[in-house]
């Protein structure tokens, strides 16, 4: 059975991490592998995860590069990428597995779905689902997994401010439609909480089309973080602003 690396890039996510992880150890009972990036916590992330992952690794901060990173000493023979606010579905491992098994296509992702209460949630994540069907792109919301041959073969994630969900979507999909999973991984919506939910969907989809007309990731991460002054993309001192640190519009 082909086994996954479960690869989290963090930053100052103590507090997610401490709740995240439990879920994880059925998954490496069975054989499959977690590494954790950490970009240069503060917060005593590393500590917080001894005995829960299979490797913790270093990396200079980037979500593209913290990825890379852990691809780069994965050991399993599809990795699966997933941010630390993402819990996947109880059989995650054996719908990937089986997803890939038949060699026609080289990855995938799974559909979303949002934590919070408000009705519009579901229009949201409904929408991003439809999308990514659509147009063969996923976002990291959607745990992106891929053989760990063919990442290596393309280069893996372009190192790049933002976006990068987006590029190596565009690259995959040239070799193979991505297969996408019904069963839905479960996301943070702070997001839209913290910003508002009609601002946060206009912000991503103008953020889109920039990006579609030829805006490069260094001048829309730039945008992205001139509606928030007094953060910086690298460093942040509450758990939360994870979800929210270069997250794909």
């Amino acid at each position: 059975m082909s086994k996954l690396s479960i690869i989290i890039p963090v930053l100052n996510e103590v507090a997610t991490l401490r709740r995240q992880l439990p879920a994880l150890q059925s998954l490496r009972r069975q054989g499959h592998q977690v590494i954790v990036v950490d970009g240069g916590s503060t917060d005593g992330s590393v500590q917080a995860i001894r005995g829960q992952v299979d490797l913790c690794l270093n990396s200079a901060p980037g979500r593209a590069r913290q990825m890379n990173a852990g691809a780069a000493q994965a050991a399993g023979d599809i990795l699966l990428f997933l941010h630390i606010d993402t819990t996947l579905p109880a059989n995650a491992a054996e719908q990937v597995v089986a997803a890939l098994a038949d060699g026609a296509t080289c990855w995938g992702r799974f559909d979303v779905r949002l934590d919070g209460q408000h009705p519009a949630f579901r229009v949201i994540a409904g929408a991003i689902n439809l999308r990514s069907r659509v147009t063969a792109v996923a976002t990291g919301d959607q745990a992106i997994f891929v053989r760990r041959a063919v990442f290596e073969q393309i280069g893996g994630y372009a190192d790049v401010p933002l976006m990068e969900d987006v590029m190596i979507s565009k690259t995959l999909r040239s070799m193979s439609r991505p297969v996408c999973l019904r069963s839905p991984v479960l996301s943070s919506s702070r997001r839209w909480q913290q910003h508002g939910i009609l601002t946060t969907i206009w912000l991503m989809w103008r953020l889109r089309l920039a990006f579609f007309l030829g805006a490069s990731p260094v001048a829309l991460h730039a945008q992205y973080y001139g509606r928030h002054p007094g953060r910086h993309p690298d460093r942040h001192t509450d758990d939360r602003d994870q979800a929210t640190r270069e997250r794909e519009p």
